[in-house]
């Protein structure tokens, strides 16, 4: 038997989930089936600590993991995938940005089965201070644009909740408008 060229490697399916440069998870109903090497170093659980588990420890907070969840399924739903921004947590209990992408095999029931893409975007985009689950939640609303109004018709609670939790924000972030808001987030330098 010859030893395979590299082409011949990397074109199997194994090689490439395993070696592929993001964060890569398969999950039957929030439970992780399988996932990668990226995504173990990523979240600093060796893949041993994840397969087997609840997607929940991933995420900051039990309300995270269940907002964003019943989020995703109204996608998935819709169109059998969904993507957003989010902040993560590390094993060690650090928050970091990840940009997140989801397929479900089966959108009729969309957890059932669903093919997960992480892609850690903390290094253009830190998190600078401690912030609230809801906090975490309206940053992520902030940055694509959404007006108070609409991130309180998303998360069903009053324009005023989301206008408190945005000024504490800013507070937070040390920062004076929408704009500032949005660069601070994104891990943009502040303008002179």
């Amino acid at each position: 038997m010859t030893p395979k060229t590299l082409s011949e490697s990397i074109a199997e399916p194994e090689m490439i989930f395993e070696l592929a440069p993001v964060g890569l998870m398969v999950t039957r109903q929030r439970i992780i089936e399988r996932c990668n090497r990226a995504m173990s170093e990523m979240f600093g659980y060796p893949v041993s600590a994840l397969v087997g588990q609840s997607t929940e420890m991933l995420y900051p907070s039990h309300e995270e993991f269940e907002h964003i969840g019943e989020t995703w399924v109204a996608s998935m739903r819709q169109n059998g995938n969904h993507r957003d921004q989010r902040i993560m947590r590390h094993a060690n209990g650090r928050m970091f940005w990840c940009a997140v992408s989801g397929r479900s095999f089966t959108p009729e029931s969309p957890f059932a089965s669903v093919i997960w893409v992480f892609d850690d975007i903390s290094e253009a985009r830190p998190v600078n201070a401690p912030l609230t689950a809801r906090e975490r939640e309206i940053a992520a609303r902030v940055i694509t644009g959404l007006t108070s109004k609409q991130i309180a018709k998303d998360l069903n609670v009053s324009h005023r909740t989301v206008e408190a939790h945005r000024m504490r924000l800013m507070r937070k972030l040390d920062v004076n408008s929408t704009g500032e808001l949005i660069a601070r987030i994104l891990g943009m330098p502040p303008s002179p």
